[in-house]
């Protein structure tokens, strides 16, 4: 390829044939002016009502799950839990949008993604327990491993999602990340790569105000996060991320996109963390309770319920289920949760490389014969 190649125009006045002039129109790539809504508008009357159902079904799950972890950290039955309370539209969306050929790259918040996309939730929070590696199978399950870091599961899932093109799979990659991500390299490079690629990812931020306790005002300048995706040539879409038909329906669209061979889009979901960032953070020392309060006012679930019954699409009936299946699910977290996990020391050299070093072969065989020592005093 060279300059000559570009798509611009040669007759537009002042620009040499593409070495300078915009090569692309920006204006279809634009985000919204506001966040997309769903609920309490006319999409909602056009929206599947077994649809709305289920989200509310997996809101009330999802919620009941995060206050269950939360308090299993705090009984020192998890090491640290990042609760994504307030977020949940954004995590059951994001499951419920993909199809099972397709992979989910999750951030540390995402467990209840990953648990809606149906793995174990006592796997989906052994990473946060410290007791193991991931937890789950990530080519089983079809989903990446939990990603502390930021934004490093970024380019792992264009990476993918470029090598599903290539050998013809209709497989898209959905990753998953904070606003604090935006700010990181590994986010550029993916973004950068995926339009450039053309590869079928979808990168959903889920902007919930702070980075930790940095917020969006002190880390970014742009419009929108979402307006990002222009400077990489991807459409930028901007939703309600406490609106669960809306982010569905745009996250939806992105993917089905994707998987036609339409490209990347980058979505910011405005939502907000309710609780603090882990059980690490006090969130008194950066934010004022009125903040909170108001965004507890446009709570996901009492955003369906307001809009839901007096439609007829949701009645006492359902509320009922949906709280009982989310005090089942409590149930068998406790249960399961309160058993000591038997852990196995020699798996501290597995997953590591595909072959053995011969340094992790000597290590691996030293604690082999420190460990049969110790059962033989043990058993003496």
């Amino acid at each position: 390829m060279t300059v000559l190649d570009h798509r611009h125009p040669a007759t537009v006045p002042g620009w040499l044939p593409g070495a300078t002039a915009p090569r692309t129109d920006p204006a279809p790539l634009l985000p919204d002016s506001s966040p997309l809504r769903v609920l309490g508008t006319e999409a909602q009357t056009k929206t599947d009502p077994a649809l709305l159902r289920e989200l509310y079904r997996r809101l009330v799950v999802g919620r009941r799950y995060n206050q269950q972890a939360t308090t299993l950290t705090k009984q020192g039955r998890l090491a640290v839990y990042p609760a994504s309370t307030g977020q949940e539209a954004c995590e059951v969306a994001a499951a419920l949008a993909l199809r099972p050929q397709d992979w989910l790259f999750p951030s540390y918040r995402d467990t209840l993604a990953v648990v809606s996309r149906g793995v174990d939730p006592l796997e989906a929070l052994t990473l946060l327990r410290g007791s193991a590696h991931t937890g789950y199978d990530p080519k089983a399950t079809r989903t990446a491993p939990l990603s502390t870091p930021l934004a490093t599961q970024a380019p792992h899932a264009v990476g993918l999602a470029h090598a599903a093109r290539l050998a013809g799979d209709q497989t898209v990659a959905l990753a998953m990340l904070g606003d604090g991500g935006t700010s990181e390299g590994d986010f550029h490079e993916a973004l950068n790569f995926a339009a450039v690629l053309n590869a079928p990812v979808v990168f959903l931020v889920q902007n919930n105000g702070y980075a930790i306790s940095v917020p969006l005002t002190q880390q970014s300048a742009a419009p929108s996060l979402a307006h990002k995706a222009v400077g990489y040539g991807m459409p930028g879409r901007l939703v309600d991320g406490n609106d669960a038909a809306a982010m569905h329906a745009v996250l939806s669209e992105a993917v089905e996109r994707a998987r036609a061979g339409g490209g990347p889009t980058l979505i910011e979901a405005l939502t907000y963390r309710i609780e603090a960032h882990t059980n690490a953070d006090d969130a008194t020392r950066y934010r004022e309770e009125a903040e909170v309060t108001a965004w507890r006012e446009h709570d996901p679930i009492l955003l369906m319920e307001r809009h839901l019954r007096p439609a007829g699409v949701l009645d006492d009936e359902l509320v009922r289920e949906a709280a009982e299946e989310a005090e089942a699910l409590a149930a068998r977290m406790r249960a399961e949760f309160h058993a000591e996990p038997e852990l196995d020391p020699m798996s501290l050299f597995t997953h590591v490389y595909a072959e053995m070093t011969p340094q992790l072969r000597e290590q691996s065989a030293q604690l082999a014969a420190e460990l049969a020592a110790e059962a033989e005093v043990e058993a003496r």
